[in-house]
């Protein structure tokens, strides 16, 4: 029975520990007081401006939003492209050199050298070695070399934006050294 009063009277005490003050009055007390003295500075808002109407004065002009416009800005907007599309485009017409069957990157540059005074360079696309000079094309997008160098090819490439539009861009195919 000893045993069951000790832990009887273990129980009770605990239990007046937890109702006894722990010191967070002091802290509760504080808190509150700080947020009394503190008081957030809001600026008004400003008054909105005052909207007049405008009446449409241009009733015998074009409506802005008609068919008759609409066409016009199409219309305008093909011939611009199609002026544009002269200037840069590829030459469909012309027969495919054996090179523009391979991507760029499928190419090496292996050497150049000096043929008749003019400037050669040494690709190799399949294990096999194919003379280029300036004038002739490379890779499949309609890449025509512009210049032959010790140590590159550039080439100016023609290819179609996001819009369809043809673009003009440089490339260049490096020299590569054999790797033993």
């Amino acid at each position: 029975m000893t045993v069951k009063t000790a832990a009887t009277a273990l129980v009770v005490a605990s239990l007046l520990a937890g109702c006894s003050s722990s010191g967070q009055e002091e802290l509760q007390a504080w808190m509150n007081d700080q947020r009394a003295q503190t008081r957030p500075k809001v600026d008004p808002i400003p008054e909105p401006k005052k909207f007049t109407p405008q009446a449409y004065t241009q009733e015998g002009l074009t409506e802005p939003f008609s068919n008759v416009k609409l066409t016009q800005a199409l219309s305008r907007e093909a011939s611009q492209s199609t002026s544009n599309a002269a200037l840069v485009a590829p030459e469909l017409t012309r027969r495919k050199e054996p090179l523009e069957s391979f991507p760029l990157d499928a190419m090496q540059m292996v050497g150049s050298m000096a043929k008749e005074g003019r400037p050669v360079a040494l690709v190799r696309v399949d294990n096999l070695l194919y003379q280029v000079r300036p004038g002739n094309y490379l890779g499949q997008n309609y890449g025509k070399i512009l210049k032959v160098g010790e140590a590159e090819v550039v080439l100016r490439e023609i290819v179609q934006d996001a819009a369809g539009e043809w673009i003009e861009r440089t490339a260049t195919l490096q020299l590569q050294e054999r790797s033993k």
